[in-house]
């Protein structure tokens, strides 16, 4: 039979005690310039904070200084615009108005400074509304404003009178005094 062989295993043999380090000694030269060296890094990293902080600081308020000018071109912006639309509105009204007020026959329209015009308004069309109550209203009240309204809304003015006219004269029976003052006539006009 075969005789089978075990190994042997050896326990690791023991370590020799480690000593502490043999303290260094350093001379009172070499460390007083290592803590010099030390305090010349604290100060310019303190320095690098503080200037990195100071630099957000005025990067923040620059930012909040161009968001309040952008908040306050923005509300400019809406004033102009809404200030704009209210002046073109009340042209239009102004100038519905008028021409209501020819086709009521107002005689002179200096008269629609004596009319209350908070109750026209532009609707969402775009269209004039309570023009033609307002003039009711104001024909009522003021009735001299008013004359006959005009016979045709495309002329509200009657044409003027024509001029008289002269029936041509026969130079040739002319006296030379006459003929004179026809020619000055003519040619100056009166």
């Amino acid at each position: 039979m075969s005789e089978e062989i075990t190994p042997t295993v050896q326990p690791p043999a023991p370590q020799p005690a480690q000593l502490p380090p043999e303290p260094q000694t350093f001379s009172r030269e070499y460390v007083s310039e290592l803590r010099g060296e030390n305090k010349t890094w604290r100060l310019k990293a303190q320095a690098a904070e503080d200037a990195a902080a100071k630099a957000k600081a005025d990067a923040d308020a620059a930012t909040a200084a161009a968001k309040a000018a952008e908040e306050k071109a923005q509300a400019d912006a809406a004033a102009a615009r809404s200030a704009a639309e209210k002046a073109a509105n009340e042209r239009i009204i102004r100038a519905e108005l008028k021409a209501e007020a020819i086709k009521a026959g107002m005689v002179d329209l200096d008269g629609l400074k004596l009319a209350d015009l908070s109750t026209v308004t532009i609707g969402e069309d775009g269209n004039v509304t309570g023009a033609t109550e307002l003039l009711a209203k104001l024909k009522e009240g003021k009735p001299y404003l008013f004359g006959a309204p005009p016979a045709h809304s495309s002329q509200p003015n009657p044409p003027p009178p024509a001029p008289d006219k002269v029936p041509p004269s026969d130079v040739r029976k002319m006296t030379k005094e006459e003929y004179e003052a026809a020619k000055r006539k003519a040619v100056r006009g009166f």
